[in-house]
């Protein structure tokens, strides 16, 4: 998979591409401000974006803007925003198009190799990656009148973990359920969400969209 890497930090930077390749992604940029940023993504044919939200020269949400601007060119365009603390508005912005192919995690997450590499390949396959901290926060927003409402405290598990990216057999574990009975309760997020019926991944990926776009709101 070709990946661009924008982060301003040196050794953080120089860490995500040494990480990347060694589990075999082609990292066919690596840069450290915002218009160099918006020209890779403008300019090279890439597999996945991991971007910093604050990039030189603003410091403020440079990166995440240049992601943004690119999604809008290139629809669906897959890309896994880094940041430092936990921003309701930028995981609302990120989420906004309504199409896949998008992450947001917490740098700290970066030093499991497993997870991160895990994440990284979720969002180049048109996945979601959510940060479980971030999801928490953004669950603790939803409204009374929000279609999350409709859930039961169960489904609301299940869709937390859907929305980390985790497969039916994944849930399954973690819940200590059979997967039929995960299947049963995702066919019920569905349903309750108004999802129409298509492929099993599309569904899913639009359940995880309309569950943390209504909870940002």
């Amino acid at each position: 998979m070709r990946v661009v890497v924008a982060e301003d930090l040196f050794l953080l930077r120089d860490g995500l591409v040494r990480l990347l390749q060694a589990h075999d992604f082609t990292v066919v940029a690596s840069v450290d401000n915002g218009p160099a940023l918006s020209r890779a993504l403008a300019e090279l044919e890439l597999d996945v974006a991991i971007v910093d939200v604050r990039l030189p020269p603003s410091f403020t949400d440079e990166g995440l803007q240049c992601a943004l601007t690119a999604r809008r060119a290139r629809p669906g365009l897959p890309v896994l925003v880094l940041s430092q603390h936990v921003e309701r508005l930028y995981a609302r912005e990120l989420l906004a198009d309504g199409n896949g192919g998008i992450g947001y995690m917490l740098k700290d997450r970066v030093f499991d190799a497993e997870q991160f590499v895990d994440a990284v390949t979720r969002v180049a396959r048109g996945g979601t990656a959510m940060d479980p901290q971030v999801i928490q926060q953004l669950l603790a927003q939803r409204t009374r009148d929000s279609p999350l409402e409709k859930l039961t405290p169960r489904e609301l598990e299940v869709m937390e973990l859907m929305a980390q990216g985790r497969s039916n057999a994944a849930i399954a574990e973690r819940l200590v359920v059979t997967e039929r009975a995960v299947a049963k309760h995702t066919s019920n997020i569905f349903a309750k969400l108004g999802l129409p019926p298509s492929d099993d991944d599309n569904r899913r990926v639009l359940a995880v969209l309309a569950y943390l776009e209504h909870a940002a709101s």
